[in-house]
This record gives C-alpha cells, sequence and structure tokens, in this order.
C-alpha cells in the first residue's frame, strides 16, 4: 500500500533528506587516497548525531554501519572496511538518516583523483538517468514509466542496468510500497499519486547487468568484475511534478562544481 504524506510530512522529510545531503557534502572534503570507508564511516556518524538526528542504516536489518560504501566493481550495499582508499577508484557513500520520525535516503558515487575516461562516463551518464528517471515521476505516471526512462537511457550507451535491486517508498520506514525498479515498460505498475515520497536509484554496471553477492552477506558486486555507479535522490509529487528532497549541491559546493541539473525540479530554491 502506498502511504501518502502531507504537506507537513513532506517538509519534515526534507529536513531528514537534507541531514543526509549535508553528511555526503561534508565527507565529499575527505574522500580521497588513503582514506579508509570505515574512517567515512565514523566521519557521518558524528556529524549525522550532531544535526539532532540518527544513522538511518545502522542496526537496521542488522546493518553494522553508517554508511554503506561500494567501491568499484561493488553495486551497493558495501560494507565500510580498513583498505584505503586508492588513485582511480570510485566508491558509491549510500547513507540514511532518521529525524522527526520520517527517514531521508540517498547516495553519490564519488571519483577518486584521476579514474579512468570510460568509468568516467558510466558515472556521468548513471547521474544523467536519475534526472530522466525523476522527470517521469509526476501525477498520472506509473512505476513502470521512471523505469523505462532509466533503462533506455542506459542501454543506449550499452551499460548493463541491474534488475535484482531497486529504488523504493520512502517515509516513517527506510522502505515503503511502491518497489521501483530502474527497468520497465511504460504503463505498467503502480500509479502515482499526490503527496507520494520514492527514493530513485539508478544502479548501472560498465558490463553486464548481472551481479553477485560477497560472503559477508552485504557487498553486492558484478559479475564481470567491471566497475559500477550508484546515485539516488528522494523526491515527492507535489501539485502533480516531481519536488527533489534531497540535494548534490553540498557535494558540489566541496568539490568545486557548477550544476544547475535540479532546478528543474524544485519549486523553491535551495539556499545551501
Amino acid at each position: 500500500m502506498i502511504i501518502v504524506k502531507t504537506r507537513e510530512e513532506i517538509e519534515l522529510m526534507r529536513q531528514s533528506a537534507l541531514v543526509v545531503s549535508k553528511t555526503l557534502g561534508m565527507l565529499a572534503k575527505e574522500v580521497k587516497p588513503g582514506v579508509t570507508t570505515n574512517q567515512l564511516d565514523k566521519l557521518a556518524e558524528d556529524f549525522i548525531r550532531a544535526q539532532g538526528a540518527v544513522p538511518g542504516f545502522l542496526g537496521l536489518y542488522d546493518c553494522p554501519s553508517t554508511l554503506l560504501c561500494s567501491v568499484n566493481d561493488a553495486v551497493v550495499h558495501g560494507l565500510p572496511t580498513n583498505r584505503p582508499l586508492e588513485e582511480g577508484d570510485i566508491v558509491s557513500i549510500d547513507c540514511g538518516a532518521l529525524m522527526n520520525d520520517f527517514y531521508g535516503d540517498h547516495a553519490y558515487t564519488f571519483e577518486i583523483g584521476e579514474v579512468a575516461p570510460e568509468t568516467k562516463k558510466l558515472l556521468q551518464i548513471t547521474k544523467e538517468s536519475l534526472y530522466v528517471g525523476i522527470k517521469e515521476f509526476k501525477l498520472g505516471n506509473r512505476v513502470g514509466d521512471v523505469g523505462f526512462a532509466i533503462q533506455k537511457y542506459c542501454e543506449a550507451q550499452g551499460y548493463g542496468v541491474v534488475r535484482e535491486l531497486v529504488g523504493h517508498g520512502l517515509g516513517r520506514k527506510m522502505h515503503e510500497d511502491p518497489e521501483m525498479p530502474n527497468y520497465g515498460k511504460r504503463g505498467r505498475g503502480k500509479k502515482f499519486l499526490e503527496g507520494q515520497v520514492v527514493a530513485i536509484e539508478p544502479m548501472i554496471n560498465l558490463g553486464t547487468h548481472k551481479i553477485k553477492q560477497l560472503k559477508d552477506g552485504w557487498t553486492i558486486v558484478t559479475q564481470d568484475g567491471k566497475p559500477s555507479a550508484h546515485f539516488e535522490h528522494d523526491v515527492a509529487i507535489i501539485d502533480g511534478k516531481p519536488e527533489i528532497l534531497s540535494t548534490f549541491a553540498y557535494v558540489y559546493r566541496a568539490l568545486g562544481i557548477e550544476s544547475d541539473e535540479e532546478n528543474a525540479f524544485r519549486q523553491t530554491p535551495l539556499v545551501v
């Protein structure tokens, strides 16, 4: 069952989402060669608690960490380790926070120094596909419209679209209805409703779409060992249109990147 939110609840969710956004922005300054994902995990937990929130992943489904850090061929759900990040790596950092009884949950894939051109393009196309999907999250459309748009965009570049892992509804629980696949057929699936909030998160592989799970019971990797990218936003339907509740603006400010990619999905300008 889809749980729609009131305008007041959506604003509370925006606050939760922005806790995650600010956490990712703080981490953007720390993601560099020689740093371990365990170190990043500790920084994130302290930062989230300092903002009056609690880590959304820690303890959820027995998750042992605040962050899920997926390096190179890891798609998602990578557990933090003591392995130092190296020049040329990429790392998807997925983060959640619980505040005001609502969850925020989004992710960004970072480049460590100079990465291979084909990997850089994978990240670019994956992030672009996120906004292609968000554009379809509007009143009158269905789950399949978002998935179809993402799939078409990424497969046109020859990339593999992960099937087994999906986005999801978001609210007082981390995972609510509906599931939001990154593939599908137009006009299929549940119809979107005013006040609905979801996490849209393309998980796109440089090679095959096929994946496997490591023995730690968490980390998902590509079957062919090629890199995978992952970007995620929290999005609400307000007045029939998609409104992004999270933002990459804090990441971009830390990295010195200028971008207007989110402007089309904000009714009120974000002040960072």
